[in-house]
């Protein structure tokens, strides 16, 4: 899984008021969860933008003070008017300790269904797994090539090698639908097969 590399300060103070004033200097405080203590830590806001506003998933290397830690964002938190990040948890993450992340789904191929004039339906954009660390994907690859018309993948037909989805096996990750361009052009293609006869 990729990585990145992300710089905070230790907070000095904590509170809604130095809060308040953090985001004022374009700052966003932060919680690094895992460890004997919460780190309560802040960092600037423009160094965000490239780890939130993104499909991609990375494992954060993050350096407070000067000591490094590495870990997942957990959760975040935006200001309902602005949308501006208002909070971020992390957690730390080991070598030796498998983790629960969401990671995107990539769907690659063109389907026979697609072919027939059916149309590709993405049910699930991202799929928990749990895993350790170094075996994480950026993104789980799905090959849809083989699906025809009606048929769809589930979770029980995605395999990754040290890794586990938990997910819902029976859950229908991507589809092709039937639309009614190919309902027809399947029943015509009946009747004039019948007319041969």
């Amino acid at each position: 899984m990729k990585s990145f590399e992300l710089k905070g300060n230790l907070r000095e103070a904590l509170g809604k008021k130095d809060s308040a004033k953090l985001r004022a200097e374009k700052k966003v405080p932060c919680v690094l969860y895992g460890v004997d203590e919460p780190v309560h830590f802040y960092t600037e806001s423009a160094d965000l933008a490239k780890l939130i506003y993104t499909p991609n998933v990375y494992i954060v290397d993050l350096t407070i003070n000067g000591k490094k830690s590495q870990a997942i964002m957990k959760d975040i938190q935006f200001d309902p008017v602005s949308d501006e990040v208002t909070h971020i948890d992390f957690l730390k993450i080991s070598d030796s300790k498998p983790v629960k992340i969401e990671v995107p789904v990539n769907v690659t191929g063109f389907a026979k269904g697609i072919r027939a004039g059916g149309k590709l339906q993405i049910e699930v954009r991202r799929l928990k797994l749990l895993a350790l660390p170094k075996y994480l994907p950026d993104t789980i690859e799905i090959d849809v090539t083989e699906l025809d018309l009606g048929q769809s993948l589930r979770v029980s037909d995605i395999h990754l090698d040290n890794v586990t989805i938990l997910n819902g096996k029976s859950i229908p990750v991507v589809r092709i639908m039937v639309t009614r361009a190919a309902r027809a052009a399947a029943q015509a293609a009946e009747t004039s097969g019948k007319g041969k006869k």
